[in-house]
């Protein structure tokens, strides 16, 4: 998700990798790891926001879900 951040771009690919790692190294099919992944959304967003801005959270983070897959390269696809 290319977007702007306050946070260091090697700690989050540091983080990413470190939650790829666990779906590789589990042979984790792309169904399982994105309801895992939704279920981790879902509960980040209940612990780290008020009641009155999860929503404004949750939708946010959709729209860049969804821009990030029509500006991302074809070759960083992944093709579960």
């Amino acid at each position: 998700m290319p977007i702007l951040s306050k946070y260091d771009a090697q700690q989050q690919q540091q983080l990413l990798e470190q939650v790829l790692d666990v779906f590789s190294s589990q042979q984790t099919p792309a169904n399982l790891a994105l309801m895992t992944l939704g279920n981790a959304v879902s509960n980040v967003i209940e612990q780290g926001y008020s009641d009155t801005q999860r929503k404004a959270v949750a939708e946010q983070f959709g729209k860049v879900l969804l821009q990030s897959l029509t500006t991302a390269p074809a070759a960083s696809k992944n093709g579960n």
